[in-house]
């Protein structure tokens, strides 16, 4: 290798990469060097000095983690001098640290009620310590063997302890300042709510902005909890107690699919979710979901046992009691009148079972994952590309130069996807966000378009106009990869122009030049979208105009670019693949029906059924009109709200596996034990098409199974073959078989992290970026475009839009952060944006208090700010530390299941006197 470079550390021969630091050698090799400010991804510091060594040849002892390697360094990091050099840095560190305990020689003896023999006082001990035995400065204080007595006078700071803001507490007499915590915030997370300040002539890590981290914009993503080397910050729920045992598996909240380490104790609990630096999904990195989000699978209020409702009550049965039931009861509503829902969070094993289930036993295919409300986001792909996915990997968008981000709550929704664009933007990407909420990237954003609602589509056929007119397109990709160039410009000249795409949307025509230039401008450049409020009748046609966006100035096939549909549930890729919805079958997501169809008749031995299924949308509906009369569902979901609860009342029969007695599962007439994420083994499909594999962690609570399981039961009762599976394993087995993307995976394979689909056969390395090497149909098709129907806002109850908003710091606003029962909390007057014309109708004047009322009654109180950019829309936002302390405050058991998004609402205004 050209870059490879040779050096020897403490005698051994280390072969590495130019580039690289002394200590990332020493580590990759298996030589310990202790530190405490370094971290793997994050840039070299230098502040602790415990990483010093010796070079050959070379003055002084600098520090590992800031050396870079070269050829033929002699290094010697375990020398005398260093020794010594390293007690001494540490004798001054713990000057102010309390250590009482740290250079004690009974510390392997001493228990949490002995008595001191030291008389070291308690708030000194290491044992009233949340992070005792998994300390990094007690590990290093043992491994340079630090004196008992040192020789410095030891000063307690005597901060306050922060525990009153949500999830986690802060205690910085036990910071060694060794800022990583300010470090990962800034460099990793892209955000700057802590950093290293001095108060009162000490130098110590606080926020940035107030005493609150509610008013300091964190995100509560907990990644300096996780680099904290001290404990300095750590988790409030289960703060003391110790890990027993660690195990990797899945985050189950979003389609991320980021990898966590799970920290079980003794009594078999989930104790702490900490993200995994060493996978290449998350790079270490969680959400507040992920971090925080957990401790649902320990709830005391689980469904353990089967449930049959007698009358009014749910009677404790058995398995083979509830199955028997339910198997009698399903066999009446065979062929057409029974739908099958998914959680998204099951497993693929889950989903193909499921699919099965309906198809083959039931006879129907309406079979979908529950949050399945928007199958626009990728249809159109499958059309234009080939296949109804993202094209790359998440990661990725560090290398893009520019991002255009659709109608997405990207940095609470899908979390982690956010990080590389934070970062990039950071290093001089261009950000274009589109959008009618303030949302946290617009903050960001260097040109925000903010349309009128439901004018989206309209919006961006402008923006490809741009590129069309003003001859921004990279030809050669066109030429040599694309179809249908000609059509596509007639139908961009019989729409509008850019003089009427403003009038329509509201944003004015000079921003949307700018952005397409931008756009198209730089490659690579990538497209995300979630289309969270764009009507259901535009989303196929936005869908198609930035598969033509991306295709005509061809970032598509490389590293940096690419389209992104930020899907809602966590494993719906997943389903597609396997064939969990009503219009796919195994496979069909990168084959033609034909052919799938065939596949699975060879496979199961007979005919799908050929009649329409119902999905996630329509079931409802079917619901009401009575085509649909018995449902088999399978977790609770976001979906099911009140409106759907209600409807789910009319059925004929209701079968429910849950974990918890939610107000669905009371509605049902059999509940069956469903075992979470923790509690399976399987695999899920990421948003970037990584297929990941889920660990079981913990033993299933009771009677508690996995929905494979009991579909396989069921299945059996009901006379069906086809059904015997001993494991996932085997259920994997036969979907490799089935949909030709996997058909190289193996649970084997994913063990190191996780592969790309197409992988078709055991040798392929996987497919980061899909259409490096063109188009599955030979050439990529450029979609014509059709017209556009906008909805008015026509006179009501309710005559405005309400367009909610939230971002994490408004320094610009004044704020109060005040306690109630031992919690912080925000107060501030919102302000609420109108247009000047709508206020003037209704006779309101600057700063008059308003409040916005919605079907669902009173939504927000505030000031009047009569600066709206569109008429009859109202806007407002709020701060992300109030969504955290509600989710804190919260007694539902699963609290990260219904966080409450930013959904576009009709409302009316009212004016308080």
């Amino acid at each position: 290798m050209a870059d490879e470079v040779t050096l020897r550390i403490d005698g051994r021969e280390v072969k590495t990469r130019a580039g690289k630091t002394v200590i990332q050698a020493a580590m990759d090799a298996g030589i310990y060097v202790p530190y405490l400010c370094y971290w793997p991804g994050m840039r070299p510091y230098g502040a602790c000095r415990m990483c010093v060594v010796e070079v050959e040849g070379t003055r002084g002892t600098p520090a590992s983690c800031t050396l870079p390697v070269s050829n033929g360094m002699v290094v010697k990091t375990d020398t005398p001098p260093i020794q010594q050099l390293r007690r001494n840095i540490l004798e001054l560190l713990l000057s102010e640290h309390p250590h009482g305990c740290l250079t004690c020689h009974r510390i392997e003896l001493c228990g949490p009620t002995d008595i001191c023999l030291r008389h070291v006082g308690v708030t000194d001990r290491c044992v009233v310590c949340p992070k005792n035995e998994r300390c990094e400065l007690k590990d290093t204080v043992r491994y340079v063997d630090v004196s008992m007595e040192l020789p410095f006078t030891y000063n307690y700071r005597s901060t306050e302890i922060h525990v009153r803001d949500p999830f986690y507490d802060r205690d910085y007499n036990l910071c060694i300042v060794c800022a990583r915590c300010t470090r990962v915030c800034d460099e990793v997370r892209g955000d700057d709510a802590i950093a290293v300040v001095e108060r009162a002539g000490k130098v110590l890590v606080g926020t940035t902005f107030g005493t609150s981290l509610l008013e300091s914009g964190c995100e509560f993503c907990g990644a300096c909890i996780d680099v904290c080397p001290v404990g300095a910050l750590v988790e409030r729920d289960y703060k003391w107690e110790k890990a027993a045992r660690v195990i990797k598996s899945i985050c189950p909240h979003c389609p991320v699919g980021c990898q966590v380490k799970l920290e079980v104790d003794g009594r078999g609990r989930i104790i702490r979710s900490v993200g995994d630096w060493t996978t290449p999904a998350s790079r270490g990195q969680l959400c507040f979901k992920g971090k925080f989000g957990m401790d649902f699978v320990n709830h005391r209020r689980r469904v353990t046992h089967p449930l049959i409702r007698e009358v009014e009550d749910f009677v404790e049965s058995t398995w083979e009691q509830a199955l028997s039931y339910l198997a009698g009861k399903l066999k009446g509503y065979k062929n057409g009148t029974f739908a099958l829902l998914v959680s998204p969070r099951a497993t693929n094993e889950d989903l193909y079972l499921a699919q099965k289930f309906a198809r083959v036993v039931m006879g129907t295919n309406s079979v979908d994952t529950s949050t399945n409300l928007r199958p626009e986001l990728t249809a159109p792909l499958k059309e234009s590309l080939g296949f109804m996915a993202t094209t790359n990997p998440t990661w990725d968008l560090e290398q893009a130069r520019v991002a255009l981000v659709v109608n997405s709550n990207l940095t609470e929704e899908h979390n982690v996807a956010a990080v590389p664009l934070k970062k990039a933007h950071k290093n001089g990407q261009k950000l274009l966000v589109v959008d009618p909420r303030e949302v946290e990237l617009t903050r960001y954003a260097d040109v925000w378009l903010r349309p009128r609602p439901g004018t989206e589509a309209v919006l961006l056929r402008g923006l490809l106009r741009v590129v069309v007119e003003e001859g921004l397109e990279n030809r050669d990709f066109v030429d040599e990869r694309c179809q249908g160039m000609e059509e596509l410009k007639e139908s961009l000249l019989r729409g509008l122009d850019l003089a009427e795409v403003e009038e329509v949307t509201g944003v004015h025509r000079d921003l949307i030049v700018k952005a397409a230039q931008l756009f198209a401008g730089s490659r690579p450049s990538a497209i995300l979208y979630a289309l969270d409020n764009v009507p259901i009748e535009q989303r196929v046609e936005v869908v198609r105009v930035l598969t033509d966006l991306a295709l005509l100035t061809g970032n598509l096939g490389v590293a940096g670019g690419g389209l992104f549909p930020l899907r809602p549930g966590a494993n719906e890729q997943g389903a597609y693949d396997v064939g969990c919805a009503p219009f796919l079958l195994p496979g069909q997501a990168g084959l033609e029906e034909e052919d799938a169809r065939r596949r699975v008749r060879e496979a199961w031995g007979q005919p799908v059924p050929a009649e329409e299924g119902v999905g996630a949308r329509e079931v409802f509906a079917a619901v009401q009109e009575g085509r649909i009369k018995a449902m088999l569902i399978i977790g609770d979901s976001p979906t099911f709200d009140e409106e759907a609860l209600h409807t789910l009342g009319r059925l004929e029969f209701l079968a429910v596996q849950e974990s918890f007695l939610s107000p669905l599962a009371q509605r049902a007439h059999v509940v069956l034990p469903l075992a979470p994420f923790t509690e399976v083994e399987g695999t899920v499909t990421n948003l970037e098409r990584r297929v990941q594999l889920v660990r079981q962690v913990v033993e299933p609570r009771r009677e508690a199974r996995a929905p494979w399981w009991a579909l396989c039961q069921l299945a059996q009762r009901m006379g069906a073959e086809g059904f015997q599976y001993r494991e996932p394993a085997d259920v994997f087995t036969e979907v490799t078989r089935l949909v030709h993307l996997y058909g190289g995976l193996s649970y084997q394979r994913l063990e190191a992290g996780g592969l790309h689909w197409p992988c078709p056969s055991q040798d392929h390395p996987g497919t980061p970026v899909l259409y490096t090497e063109g188009f599955p149909q030979g050439k990529a098709r450029l979609a014509a475009l059709g017209s556009v129907s906008i909805s008015p806002i026509t006179p009501s109850e309710f005559p405005y839009l309400f367009v909610p908003g939230r971002v994490l710091h408004q320094p610009d606003r004044p704020m109060e952060v005040v306690s109630d029962e031992g919690l912080n909390s925000i107060k501030r007057d919102e302000v609420i944006e109108l247009h000047p014309a709508d206020a003037a109708s209704q006779g309101i004047e600057e700063d008059d208090w308003l409040v916005v009322m919605t079907a669902g009654g009173e939504r927000l109180r505030g000031r009047a700010r009569l600066n709206g950019a569109h008429r009859g829309v109202l806007s407002a936002a709020t701060l992300f530390g109030a969504l955290m302390v509600q989710l804190e405050t919260s007694r539902e058991p699963d609290v990260m299941l219904r966080v409450p998004g930013l959904d576009i609402v009709p409302a009316r205004l009212e004016r308080l006197r």
